[in-house]
């Protein structure tokens, strides 16, 4: 029931929501306005690349990008913060270009190196690691609605993780992003598809999929389309297209007419909307080079085996331990055979249809209240679709990132520049319609779009360009005339300063107590979480299972590889506003709870990182109680303690002393705590005592803040 709850209740506030709005005064739009509306709102024109605008401190502007941000602080009668210090610039950018901090050393030489390339250095290192694509992937899967169950009431399993893996691959090999796009969206469409374009189709497979029984597939299969369109509109086009799924848009020039247009290019893929028992294909298999030759061994051997049984059976005097032994011979070899299939890794993909749907407008968005049939397009009020092209979703995608699309590369830019600074130049991510926020700086997100363009839609050079800018290297710090004129920063009258995402605030502390695993790739993983979260929501009798903890140093797998349930996603990173990923995440929200300090403070994998950090303490941090301290404040800030940060520290480490001191039981309990082993010879009641202020350490506001 709650399934269909949650269908009416989208229904619901799709349909009334613009009526209540025009009725509380917001003006709507109707079809005879509509195309006034093309002329009216910025976001509809296409971008030109204007030109830096003159500045009076010409000194401070290092590229493009501090000309716009000087020019609106002049006018505001600000100035620019200062540089920030070289061990918070190294932070910063390491946080946002790979999603983990530094390392001592790094800072070290960091700081030392005085070259005029030092910056740049960094920045090319940086966007080099293997560690970028999952940094940048992680923003990419919100936006994808990756998770590696089903969703709905059952929620079952399903093996997306080939999709996560190539995302990652995609953002290291620097894929440009019109390339990005295209396979995502139509890589089974490109002449000669490789494996790795097929799975990047997985993209659209991430839809949710219904397995109850006594369903009617047809709805969830139209719920999934319904889907697509919205999610690629709110992606590519920063467009709340869905508003139209029931009526025209009530204040953006877009129709319903126009809303199954575009649902149309979606309409046609091979798959059920679900059902007990019900396919998820097409379903790609693709076994490794050594999977493949083994599996080509066997099928040849059973092919062999099953024609010597035929002329052994054939035989007048057939031999009766000949044939039972070949049949033996065969049934081993089938069962091998399907032991190695099942080995072979698969994953969700897109495919058309042969003979393509037929699409009628649902009135009212209802799926069984049909009317007029409409033929595949795009919105009018955006750039033309190419005339020599069928409308499918390789068109679609082409028409994406062609350069007269005004939204697709503004759109893009807002979302990088969001990254690295907290916010948008368009708050609302989500939304470049009429009641969207407009640019901060207009002109700059012109330049941003036009360049990026210009650049062939190179992200690494794009995410460079930003961070080599003045407006990113300044320091956080802010005074009251500041706070007072430009309180949220979206003058940009200093550097960013925000707490970190979820994963980034597991991964530092797995980073910052020497316990993180970095493999990049492979199936998702199982850390801690506390038990029986899956037995509450049930649904045992479908084969789930339970959340089984992983083994070894897999427990210490970056965020990104955790297994996502949609129904009950990890406990830690929900506390810190990670989505359910039911569907597509343009902007998480910053909240500040409680729940939030009491997971970093007691969390078992935060507690054992605080354990394994106290280690490197006393192994690494020298026989001095203040130097250790010292060293714990430069793995987990990148700066050197103050004084009294210093001595209220090596206070507590004295506390805590003697009382483990006094409590040996208690000392061993904690020093043993976790799964990673700990070294022989280490006094229990020291390693206790040290775990406590590793774990005030793990907790500063400053260590899960980049600032």
């Amino acid at each position: 029931m709650r399934i269909y709850l949650r269908h009416l209740e989208a229904l619901v506030v799709g349909c009334f929501a613009g009526a209540f709005a025009v009725a509380h005064g917001a003006e709507a739009i109707s079809e005879t306005t509509l195309a006034a509306s093309k002329k009216a709102h910025w976001a509809y024109i296409k971008p030109i690349h204007p030109e830096p605008p003159t500045v009076r401190n010409n000194i401070w502007p290092r590229n493009p990008i501090d000309f716009f941000i000087l020019a609106r602080l002049e006018k505001e009668r600000l100035s620019p913060a200062r540089e920030a210090e070289r061990a918070v610039l190294i932070r910063r950018l390491s946080l946002d270009l790979t999603g983990l901090p530094p390392t001592v050393v790094e800072v070290e030489a960091f700081e030392k190196d005085r070259s005029p390339r030092a910056y740049d250095n960094l920045v090319d290192r940086l966007l080099a690691s293997p560690h970028y694509g999952e940094r940048m992937a992680r923003l990419w899967l919100d936006l994808a609605r990756y998770a590696d169950s089903n969703g709905y009431h059952i929620d079952t399993r399903r093996s997306m993780w080939p999709y996560r893996d190539w995302v990652i691959q995609a953002f290291n090999q620097n894929m440009p992003f019109d390339e990005f796009t295209i396979e995502q969206l139509a890589g089974d469409l490109l002449p000669n598809a490789t494996t790795d374009q097929k799975i990047a189709t997985g993209f659209h497979r991430n839809t949710m999929f219904n397995e109850e029984g006594g369903i009617d597939p047809e709805e969830f299969r139209v719920a999934a389309v319904i889907d697509r369109v919205n999610t690629t509109a709110m992606v590519w086009l920063g467009t709340t297209l869905g508003c139209a799924q029931c009526h025209n848009h009530k204040y953006d020039p877009f129709t319903q007419k126009e809303y199954y247009q575009f649902y149309a290019i979606f309409n046609n893929t091979m798959e059920t909307g679900g059902g007990t028992g019900a396919s998820q294909s097409p379903l790609l298999e693709f076994p490794t080079q050594e999977q493949e030759t083994k599996l080509k061994e066997l099928r040849s051997k059973i092919a062999e085996l099953e024609t010597n049984l035929k002329t052994a059976t054939n035989e007048p005097s057939g031999d009766t331990n000949k044939l039972s032994k070949l049949k033996d011979q065969i049934a081993d070899s089938k069962k091998s055979e399907k032991e190695l299939v099942r080995q072979v890794k698969s994953t969700l993909v897109l495919q058309e249809k042969a003979e393509p749907r037929p699409t009628k407008i649902q009135i009212r968005g209802n799926f069984l209240n049909v009317g007029d049939t409409v033929s595949p397009g795009f919105p009018a009020v955006l750039n033309p679709a190419p005339a020599d092209a069928p409308i499918n979703r390789l068109t679609l995608a082409r028409w994406l990132v062609r350069p007269e699309n005004p939204l697709t590369a503004r759109v893009i830019v807002n979302r990088f520049w969001e990254l690295h600074f907290g916010t948008g130049l368009v708050k609302t991510m989500e939304d470049f319609g009429s009641q969207g926020e407009r640019p901060s700086h207009p002109e700059l997100l012109d330049w941003l779009a036009t360049e990026f363009i210009r650049l062939g839609w190179d992200m690494k050079a794009l995410h460079k360009l930003i961070v080599t800018s003045a407006a990113y290297r300044q320091s956080s710090r802010v005074d009251a005339r500041k706070l007072e004129l430009d309180p949220f920063n979206r003058l940009l009258s200093r550097g960013p300063r925000f707490r970190m995402e979820a994963e980034m605030i597991r991964d530092s502390a797995l980073a910052i107590s020497g316990l993180l695993n970095q493999r990049i790739g492979g199936p998702s993983v199982f850390p801690f979480q506390p038990p029986g979260l899956w037995t509450e929501i049930g649904n045992k009798d479908y084969g789930i299972g339970d959340w089984v903890v992983s083994q070894g140093d897999e427990l210490y797998r970056r965020g990104i590889y955790t297994f996502w349930r949609r129904s009950i996603p990890y406990p830690a990173f929900v506390g810190f506003d990670a989505p359910s990923r039911q569907q597509c995440t343009a902007h998480r929200a910053r909240s500040n709870t409680p729940l939030q300090a009491l997971t970093t403070l007691n969390d078992p994998s935060f507690f054992e990182a605080a354990r394994a950090l106290a280690q490197r303490l006393i192994n690494e941090g020298g026989s001095d109680v203040g130097a250790r301290v010292t060293y714990g404040f430069r793995l987990c800030l990148s700066r050197s303690p103050t004084a009294k940060e210093r001595t209220r520290l090596c206070t507590l480490l004295e506390q805590q002393l003697a009382n483990f001191k006094a409590d040996s039981k208690a000392a061993e309990t904690l020093a043993k705590y976790g799964h990673a082993p700990v070294p022989a010879g280490l006094d229990a009641s020291e390693l206790a005592a040290w775990t406590i202020v590793a774990n005030v350490l793990l907790n500063l506001d400053e260590t899960i803040t980049k600032g």
